[in-house]
């Protein structure tokens, strides 16, 4: 990871940071950028949510991650429940740590930084799982998932407004390590 160190991070002040980062790993528009501002802001108010952050020696943010607790009331619990229920997962809403975002840097990607990050993340969850969605196709991200533990727990999930169908995974905690 060269000079990049994961920590702890205050994502409301660096929210517009991290959304550079995600805005260039994910390819979204500035009206995105806009929307997914309020939701982290938003995300940030639930009890239990948290943040890392990989930054350079220089402070720059090259990379984030958070998630929280669960909550089936929560809008994306409310849109992957028929899913999963019909693939009989539904259980995994409950009791379970979602990983909402987690994005690297193009520049800084293939050096184990989302490896770290989201392994950091969950390994401070108090539930016994974590779950997550992931665009549904053979991606790096969907291959560092499946290295970590996770695994499908529903496929070809619509969202309203993406255009690309996602993945649900879950996987047990503490995630694997190599």
């Amino acid at each position: 990871m060269d000079d990049v160190v994961v920590g702890p991070l205050d994502l409301a002040p660096r929210v517009d940071d991290a959304l550079a980062v995600q805005a260039l790993a994910f390819g979204l528009t500035d009206e995105e950028i806009g929307v997914r501002r309020h939701i982290v802001l938003r995300h940030l108010t639930n009890p239990g949510a948290r943040a890392f952050g990989a930054t350079t020696g220089a402070g720059r943010l090259v990379g984030f991650v958070y998630g929280l607790p669960n909550d089936r009331t929560q809008w994306w619990s409310t849109i992957v429940e028929p899913y999963l229920r019909a693939n009989g997962c539904d259980d995994w809403l409950d009791d379970s740590f979602v990983v909402t975002e987690l994005h690297v840097h193009p520049a800084y990607q293939n050096r184990g930084i989302g490896r770290a990050l989201i392994t950091t993340l969950t390994d401070g969850a108090e539930q016994p799982r974590s779950i997550l969605s992931a665009i549904d196709t053979d991606s790096p991200a969907r291959g560092l998932y499946r290295a970590l533990g996770y695994h499908d727990l529903a496929r070809r999930v619509r969202f309203p407004s993406a255009p690309r169908p996602y993945a649900v995974m879950g996987a047990v905690l503490p995630l694997r390590r190599r």
